[in-house]
This record gives structure tokens, sequence and C-alpha cells, in this order.
């Protein structure tokens, strides 16, 4: 079965380094940092991958008391099929996302989806999918050192982007214009570069998922 932080780790830090222009202040990264916590409902973006395409969206909501949660999804396609996936998180923002997810999603290739619930995601700690991740740069991101601006040529298009590094190395170029902000990244486990951006996302999984087994108490 696929593990969350395996299809997770495909979404990592990654680009190729542009000349900086003028600008860089707290200013910037804060906003820069709200856009990547504040996708909207059907917001998604593409991207190529050291790995395979990925692709981020919103692709659902939920009502909890007087909360709204959203459904964050990470789609990957990578050379061999049979390790394509899908990761859904049920979370009221993404840059909190991965510390206390209420659900979690998981399909992995033609294996049914399987729905985790918040506490069982927390008992599988690390691996269940807090590490180097495009979700994970979400709440890491007011901590990245300004470079400074950049113009950014990707497959979709060219931005004005802001160039951060981050305390493992890795860089990331992030734009408001762009939904989860990511332009290009670069890291340890690969590039991205988006290729496309749209509003009109839905569920990659349209199968109803299966209630994963709690896991058994460890005996004293």
């Amino acid at each position: 079965m696929l593990k969350p932080g395996g299809l997770i780790a495909a979404v990592t830090l990654g680009a190729l380094a542009a000349l900086p222009l003028p600008a860089q202040t707290p200013t910037d990264l804060a906003d820069v940092c709200k856009v990547l916590g504040d996708a909207k409902l059907g917001q998604w973006a593409s991207f190529d991958g050291s790995g395979g395409k990925i692709r981020l969206a919103v692709v659902g909501s939920e009502r909890s008391g007087d909360s709204t949660l959203y459904w964050f999804e990470v789609k990957f396609a990578g050379k061999d099929p049979s390790k394509n996936g899908v990761v859904q998180i049920l979370t009221a923002s993404l840059a909190s996302g991965l510390e206390a997810p209420r659900a979690l999603i998981i399909k992995g290739g033609s294996q049914p989806a399987m729905r985790i619930s918040g506490e069982m995601a927390g008992m599988m700690g690390p691996k269940g999918g807090q590490n180097t991740s495009a979700f994970d740069w979400a709440s890491r991101c007011a901590g990245a050192h300004v470079v400074g601006w950049e113009s950014v040529t990707v497959p979709a298009g060219t931005f004005r982007a802001l160039h951060v590094t981050t305390e493992d190395g890795g860089e990331v170029w992030a734009s408001r214009e762009v939904p989860f902000g990511l332009v290009k990244t670069h890291g340890k486990q690969g590039d991205l570069a988006l290729t496309g951006r749209g509003a009109d996302a839905k569920s990659s999984i349209t199968e109803k998922p299966l209630e994963m087994p709690a896991l058994p108490m460890p005996k004293d």
C-alpha cells in the first residue's frame, strides 16, 4: 500500500537560479506565505518534476462545527504507472495541515482508496506526511530566508517571483499570482516547474474510500 509520506515527498523544493531584482522585505515574504495557506476551493497548480508530474488542488470542503475544512490533494504520475497515486488531506489551513490533519485519503495505483482518521494519521508520526513537501513548505514559509525578486520562466509562463532559501538548503521561487504560490522549487529530492494553473479542480478519487482499520493497541 502507498504510504502518505512516499507520495507527498514527491512534491519537494526546487528550481534553477535566476538573476535577483532589487526589492526584498519581510512584507513580501508574508504576502507570499499567505497565498500558500489560503488556497481557495477549486484552485489547482500542476508541475513537471524530476520524478514525474504533480498536481496540487483544493478539491472539496466540509463543515465541522463553526469551521470550514478543506480537502487538499496531491496527485502524482510517474514513469511507472503502478506507482502513481493520490493523497488528500482534510484540514482548515494548508499552512498547518500536516500538524493536525482531520483525515487523510490515500490511493496508490489501482488499489482501492483508503480513508485514515486524523487520530490514526497522528499515530503514524512523520511517515504520515511530515517531510519536505509542498504542504510542509507552506508551514515553514515564514521562516525562509529572502534572496530577492526574480523573473522566472517556466512552462506555464514568466512570473515575477520571490526567491527564498530554506534551512535544509532548498530553494523556492514563489508568486502571489499562482495557486499555492509555487513557481519553481529546487531541493535534494528533485526539482519542480509550474506547467499550468486553474480554478476548476475536482477530486481525482471518484470511488468511495474504504475505512482503514484501527491500529492494534500495544501490549504491556
